[in-house]
């Protein structure tokens, strides 16, 4: 069911963490600042008495109830909370329901319980599952697994950020559910016991674990068990479908089935399990299909190859391997995995949620599906921690220490230096001398004791340090490292982008009236038509969209196709005012860019940092109010890399 859109202006307040503007709010909700305010009282008055949104000069921020309000939005009295209790009646009347006495029985009209039958039936597509109506009766037929995916669905919904919450749990199961009480020490329990069996337990998963087997005693406890249809189990599965058993009957009175216990142990080897660190590659491949193996190694030697990445290392691929195993599994249950940190990936690693979009794609005939993004998002945590330990070392700034010679002083600041800032800079020099020449120090930063002569001062690369280094001169380096890393990224970027942007790949105030497709394909005619491109280049950058949103912030959508097969490298601009749809959100820049194969080097540099760019509201804005033709928007461009 689609939150409301107070619910999503909370849900954004509470990501944020910090003031969001009223106009930043309105843009991001396609509303006007007048509607903020009312969804801020709406809002204020749910939490009874507290502050769900402070309201001050800044803007907005989520205020001390502001979870509170959220769960508020659940009870049964409003229309989401009313929708799942009709799910929930439905699903325990095996008869059906009567729309009237629904009605009565809710304190709402026979009209509005039939609305809520229409987002109910929308809600089961893809489950296997009916909507049946005889006369003012109405029922959901289907199989019992697909009714399971059908209240898993109705936690999802409660989380918006796909994150595991308890509360959340028994909201969409109920007051009266069995499977929801006494889940703090089912969980720890359940850890426990799989740690002591050798098992490396994935946390982001056990939310996933806990919501089924929740699930799993209310139908049990309702009569309604799984059928066992006599499949073979490994010895592995029968071992954890008996520590399930065991635990449910302890802590929750139930006792499950073969059927059940074989569903319950598959989700916890295909959701849990994961190998641990010192697990050895012998070990890792022992627990893997070869054909995924096989599967997984080639595509991630073509994603290797196709983003220059240095991702094609045997530890990184059996791992993903037995990831892929899993979800594969998960796919043939269509029981995907919800990931809180998604909309974080996405928005603040681009490149490596782009890698994982890739490897996704060329997987989909090995899973039999398309994946789901947060399932997505789990791929790209894989590739973003090969990445991470390749790009901690590549990354070390090089320093030159300036410390006049008095005994081993200049020796006690280069280690204690080298072992503040060891990981992120290298010092390839001591100057012992008082008047070092400071022109000749080539070096990326230079850490001094001394104060440098009156035209060097101004220098970014300059960090005045004491003798002995001090937390406050270890947080002055870390910044002069930051902005000189920031600097140099964004210098390559405008130099980049000024070679790819043309007058004739510009639209200010583009329509997004026809959705997503119809705004590519109008970009894309103008990258045809200047012979960037192909129809077909158009057409692969509609499928890609369709495999995941490219709207990678709150303001900006980078469409694409995947392989990079354009003539030459370009990039098309459409500016919206006000914002268009754009996958979940909305945007008010669409840069669809097109990438050929000379240009695959550069790929990292635009992508990332353009949309580093168009992250921070205050900048966005600038370019929007400013760039109404090809040539402002190219200056204010520039202007805002610059700083």
């Amino acid at each position: 069911m689609t939150r409301t859109r107070p619910d999503r202006m909370l849900s954004l307040l509470v990501r944020r963490g910090t003031w969001i503007t009223a106009s930043e709010l309105a843009d991001t909700l396609g509303v006007t600042p007048r509607s903020i305010r009312s969804y801020v009282a709406t809002l204020n008055a749910r939490a009874t008495g507290e502050i769900a949104v402070e309201s001050g000069p800044q803007g907005y921020r989520a205020g001390p109830a502001a979870l509170a309000a959220q769960r508020g939005a659940d009870h049964d009295d409003t229309p989401r909370g009313r929708q799942h209790r009709l799910v929930r009646e439905l699903l325990a009347a095996a008869d059906g329901v009567d729309v009237y006495e629904t009605a009565d029985a809710f304190f709402v009209s026979s009209a509005t319980i039939e609305a809520d039958l229409g987002r109910v039936r929308s809600m089961l597509s893809g489950l296997d599952l009916v909507l049946e109506r005889t006369a003012s009766t109405a029922r959901i037929a289907g199989s019992e697994r697909g009714k399971r995916r059908l209240l898993s669905r109705l936690v999802h919904d409660e989380t918006d950020d796909g994150g595991f919450d308890l509360d959340a749990l028994r909201r969409a199961l109920g007051d009266g559910s069995v499977g929801a009480r006494a889940f703090g020490a089912f969980k720890a329990e359940l850890v426990a016991e799989l740690g002591a069996l050798g098992y490396f337990v994935n946390e982001f998963g056990i939310g996933d674990v806990v919501m089924h087997i929740a699930i799993a005693a209310d139908r049990i406890a309702a009569g309604r068990a799984l059928d066992d249809h006599g499949s073979t189990v490994s010895g592995e599965q029968e071992q954890i479908g008996a520590l399930l058993d065991r635990l449910v009957q302890t802590h929750l009175g139930v006792t499950l089935g073969d059927g059940d216990r074989r569903q319950l142990s598959a989700i916890v080897l295909s959701r849990v399990v994961v190998p641990g660190v010192d697990e050895s590659v012998a070990a890792i491949r022992s627990r893997l299909d070869p054909d995924v193996e096989r599967a997984v190694r080639a595509v991630t030697e073509r994603a290797a190859a196709e983003f220059l990445l240095d991702i094609d290392h045997d530890d990184f691929v059996l791992r993903l391997a037995l990831h892929v195993q899993h979800l594969r599994e998960r796919a043939r249950e269509q029981a995907w995995s919800r990931n809180p940190l998604t909309r974080s990936l996405k928005a603040t690693h681009p490149l490596i949620f782009e890698v994982a979009v890739y490897i996704a794609d060329g997987l989909q005939d090995l899973v039999g599906l398309g994946l789901l993004e947060d399932e997505i998002a789990y791929i790209a945590m894989h590739v973003g921690g090969r990445l991470e330990r390749v790009r901690r070392a590549a990354a070390r700034l090089t320093a030159t220490v300036v410390c006049p010679g008095y005994y081993e002083l200049h020796e006690l600041l280069r280690s204690s230096i080298a072992a503040s800032l060891g990981q992120s800079i290298d010092i390839v020099g001591v100057e012992t001398r008082a008047d070092p020449v400071w022109a000749e120090i080539d070096s990326d930063l230079i850490l001094t004791t001394t104060p440098p002569p009156e035209l060097t001062k101004a220098s970014d690369r300059i960090v005045m340090v004491q003798p002995f280094l001090t937390d406050a001169d270890v947080e002055r380096v870390q910044a002069a490292a930051g902005r000189l890393r920031r600097s140099r990224r964004l210098a390559r970027l405008r130099a980049e982008l000024e070679r790819y942007f043309s007058a004739d790949a510009f639209v200010h105030g583009i329509d997004g009236a026809g959705g997503e497709e119809a705004v590519i394909e109008r970009l894309g005619g103008l990258l045809v038509r200047s012979g960037a491109i192909d129809d077909d280049y158009v057409q692969r950058t509609i499928e890609r969209e369709q495999l995941s949103s490219t709207a990678f912030t709150d303001a900006l959508a980078v469409p694409h196709a995947l392989a990079m097969t354009a003539a030459r490298t370009a990039i098309a601009v459409g500016i919206a005012d006000p914002p268009i749809a754009w996958g979940d959100g909305r945007v008010q820049v669409v840069a669809m860019v097109a990438f050929s194969e000379g240009d695959r080097a550069a790929f990292q540099t635009v992508f990332e940092q353009l949309i580093e760019v168009f992250s921070e509201h205050e900048s966005v804005q600038r370019i929007v109010r400013a760039g109404t033709d090809f040539a402002s928007f190219l200056d204010v461009l520039v202007a805002v890399i610059d700083g």
